[in-house]
């Protein structure tokens, strides 16, 4: 009960902040710039207010506070952890907006320094979770049921590389009216099912929450887009999907719930590799995959529909995949 209490709490409260934000955002003309070298009828979207993942990040932490009080106070702290987690990858997101807005261009950051900040909090996270018990250096194989266990020093280069890498993924999947917010909605629902159906409430509360906050955010952020959410948002919402993974201690789950992001961000490599080996010809007609789609004449709509579609078909799998985890089997779920 309490994570769908977290989720209609952090939805009440991240609709309202973004009813006061984007007003804000357009006085502070943080328009987002658009790429020339994406679709031509993107260039209509120029100025519209980024930033936006503002609103839901401070609906998570609300409802964190005061949803998830009774479990921070008994001292558990995962939530908390993968929030702050999600906030830093957040924060970087805000500064790389910034310097978007001010230089009224579509480059903020510069890779060098935005890849050393990111790979720090990567071990951050993870060292806090082994501090605290949470994590274990081992890999939990879906449907198997099976763990591979690990030395300490190559979980930890894995996590890392695995964490840094999910979030710039998910980076990559904002590039489309709704896309960015619709795809995490069964990621997060599968989460928050996870957790409930292993009484992991604390967990449950920040799943939820992640869930009611990106519901809020369609409501601007749906075909035509009023707001966007930025690095700001993008950034935290792949912290966020992450965090919980390694939360749950199963980061090998993200091959399935986040499949969306995997396939764009091969789509993008694929592109780059063989634009380069064959001097110039292209396997997409634009890329990552969703531009690709929209040139074979899919409408914005149509691409968040279908990636959206993988998505939930993948967490169900997923869910599948992990049932029989802690000898939980569909007659065992909680009633």
């Amino acid at each position: 009960m309490r994570i769908v209490i977290a989720a209609l709490f952090s939805f009440v409260i991240s609709a309202v902040a973004g009813k006061l934000l984007i007003p804000v955002l357009r006085r502070m003309k943080a328009g987002q710039s658009i790429k020339e070298d994406g679709p031509t009828w993107h260039m209509s979207k120029q100025g519209t207010p980024t930033m936006g993942g503002l609103m839901f990040i401070f609906g998570i932490l609300t409802t964190l506070v005061v949803i998830g009080a009774p479990d921070i106070l008994a001292g558990d702290y995962r939530a908390v952890f993968i929030f702050l987690f999600a906030l830093v990858f957040g924060v970087i997101g805000y500064i790389d907006d910034y310097e978007k807005v001010k230089k009224h261009e579509n480059t903020g950051l510069t890779a060098g320094p935005k890849f050393l900040l990111q790979l720090a909090a990567a071990i951050a996270f993870t060292t806090l979770l082994r501090h605290f018990g949470y994590l274990a250096p081992h890999l939990y194989v879906p449907f198997f049921n099976v763990t591979i266990e690990l030395p300490w020093v190559v979980y930890m280069v894995f996590a890392a590389f695995v964490m840094v890498g999910t979030v710039n993924a998910v980076n990559i999947t904002d590039g489309v009216d709704g896309l960015s917010s619709s795809v995490p909605l069964p990621v997060a629902a599968f989460f928050a099912l996870a957790a409930w159906c292993w009484q992991l409430l604390d967990l449950g509360v920040f799943a939820g929450a992640l869930f009611g906050g990106l519901c809020a955010f369609l409501l601007y952020n749906h075909y035509p887009a009023k707001v966007f959410m930025g690095d700001t948002g993008s950034l935290f919402l792949g912290g966020a999907v992450c965090g919980l993974a390694f939360a749950f201690d199963m980061p090998l789950i993200l091959i399935l719930v986040g499949i969306v992001y995997i396939a764009e961000t091969l789509s993008d490599i694929i592109q780059v590799v063989y634009f380069k080996a064959t001097h110039g010809k292209r396997i997409f007609k634009m890329a990552p995959l969703h531009h690709h789609f929209e040139m074979c004449g899919w409408s914005e709509k149509k691409v968040v529909g279908v990636f959206t579609l993988v998505s939930l078909l993948f967490c169900a799998l997923a869910f599948v995949g992990i049932l029989g985890r802690y000898g939980f089997l569909m007659t065992n779920i909680p009633g």
